[in-house]
């Protein structure tokens, strides 16, 4: 399954998860700075084995899922990037809409790999779901997230709350940006 759904950009490699990306993963994941917009925590280990787990069981299950971000040039580990359907508590509801989420690791901030990988996976929902939306959610303090979804064809479709925290749901038309 990996190298089918394996493709760059100008700068990156995409590909889904494998076992093996546990520890950047980790590291990644557990790093304040990357989850403060997220989940406002770090995560555990077993939280991270869980979203592993979660990650590869979207591409079995569904046929879409996250793709590990790495740097073309020296395969340093850079981020995620990819689709899910998690069934969010959410209102208005977005289940059944491919709902699109990023996050890199602290060393990958601020070079434009966001931006880049998000992009790519834009690409290549459109290739996979001509006319279909997207939508992502991003914390409203996050004002990188924010310049990513828009430089990528996101706009605001409301503002609402998950997990008793304010978020912004945006949403994209496939061609969009």
């Amino acid at each position: 399954m990996p190298n089918a759904l394996t493709f760059e950009t100008d700068r990156l490699v995409l590909r889904p998860h494998v076992r093996d990306d546990f520890d950047d993963t980790l590291a990644m994941w557990s790093d304040p700075d990357v989850t403060r917009f997220i989940n406002g925590k770090p995560s555990t280990r077993e939280e991270v084995w869980a979203r592993l787990l979660r990650y590869i069981g979207h591409w079995t299950l569904l046929g879409f899922g996250f793709w590990v971000v790495r740097e073309k040039a020296t395969g340093r580990f850079l981020g995620e990037v990819g689709f899910a359907d998690f069934h969010r508590d959410i209102e208005p509801s977005h289940d059944g809409l491919p709902e699109i989420g990023w996050a890199l690791a602290r060393h990958a901030h601020g070079q434009g790999f966001a931006t880049e990988a998000v992009q790519g996976a834009l690409r290549w929902s459109d290739t996979e779901w001509p006319g279909r939306e997207t939508v992502c959610i991003v914390a409203p303090e996050n004002m990188a997230s924010l310049r990513v979804a828009a430089k990528c064809g996101f706009v605001e479709r409301t503002r609402t709350s998950y997990k008793t925290q304010p978020i912004i749901v945006l949403r994209r038309n496939a061609g969009d940006a």
